[in-house]
């Protein structure tokens, strides 16, 4: 089968769901069918190299020689951005497109998964248009600014509350800059280019404990070590890369502030907060395909392919 007939294909959804095992039994079963497919990764914080135990970064063993992109990109002091994010997404799709492969964009990190696969505007800053608002905002009081922005983009201030003055300043911001509307650059569900989304659904139960078993095994297979060799490298004091979930746990481990059992309980909770996140910011979109995780992989394969057209 010609993959330039098929569609782009994402694989979302919660922490420890098993997205990249998921991923990896598809891409196979789609190469036995003559379909080269590539991994592209859509999460935020295996951007960076050496964070591999803590982010569950599927391993070059792992990958069975299936090539996987927008791994180990960044440096620890370097700030990710959602919007380097997706114009380095959309250069590795349309890469893997003129190899005549299928991209499979694998990740929960919400914001760059739209971001890969949606008609999303980025608007550029500029430091001293937003302290000059800033300052503005000082002044002048919340309310006041809510009130300016109501005047030149109402739809953006009937989004964003008084309260939220960070968003008043950014929207102000951007219409200061592009003369464009805030509401304007925010998120429309229409695809760049037609996509299939799945996600593997599990009782909440259930999840809960396939995330305390894969902390467990992250504290046994050397995450603490990772994250002891990280801080030599300046962890703490990175931009982005310090709050991946857990890691700051394992530093106060480090630290002598809290016991292993601790640590584990800590990051455990992270871990399930996190999938609450995830599990309400995907369960918004309707155009996701969800899977059901009880099934077992293999049933869920031939589900995917199947809706795909392929025997």
């Amino acid at each position: 089968m010609d993959a330039s007939s098929l569609p782009l294909i994402a694989v979302v959804g919660l922490t420890a769901s098993g997205k990249s095992g998921f991923s990896l039994h598809l891409a196979r079963a789609l190469g036995e069918r003559r379909v080269t497919c590539e991994i592209i990764s859509a999460d935020a914080f295996q951007l960076y190299r050496g964070m591999d135990i803590g982010t569950a970064k599927v391993s070059l063993g792992e990958r069975g020689g299936i090539p996987h992109h927008l791994l180990d990109v960044l440096e620890l002091e370097e700030k990710a951005s959602v919007a380097a994010y997706q114009r380095s997404c959309r250069q590795v799709i349309n890469e893997i497109r003129a190899r005549g492969a299928l991209p499979i964009l694998v990740g929960g990190s919400g914001l760059y998964v739209r971001a890969a696969l949606d008609e999303i505007e980025f608007p550029g800053t500029d430091s001293a248009v937003r302290e000059r608002i800033a300052a503005q905002a000082a002044q002048l009081g919340a309310e006041t600014m809510h009130q300016r922005l109501a005047e030149v983009d109402p739809e953006s201030a009937a989004r964003i509350l008084p309260s939220n003055l960070r968003r008043v300043i950014r929207a102000l911001e951007v219409y200061e800059l592009t003369g464009k509307k805030f509401s304007a650059t925010m998120p429309r569900r229409e695809y760049f280019q037609p996509t299939l989304q799945f996600g593997i659904s599990w009782p909440l139960t259930v999840l809960d404990e396939r995330i305390s078993e894969r902390t467990s095994q992250m504290l046994a297979h050397g995450f603490i070590e990772e994250v002891a060799e990280l801080e030599k490298q300046g962890l703490a004091d990175t931009p982005t890369a310090c709050r991946a979930t857990g890691y700051q746990a394992v530093m106060d481990l480090l630290a002598g502030k809290i016991t292993r059992e601790e640590a584990a309980e800590q990051i455990a909770l992270q871990t399930r907060q996190l999938a609450r996140k995830q599990r309400k910011w995907f369960r918004k979109d309707p155009r996701i395909h969800w899977l059901d995780g009880e099934e077992g992989t293999s049933a869920n394969v031939e589900e995917t392919l199947t809706l795909l057209g392929i025997r």
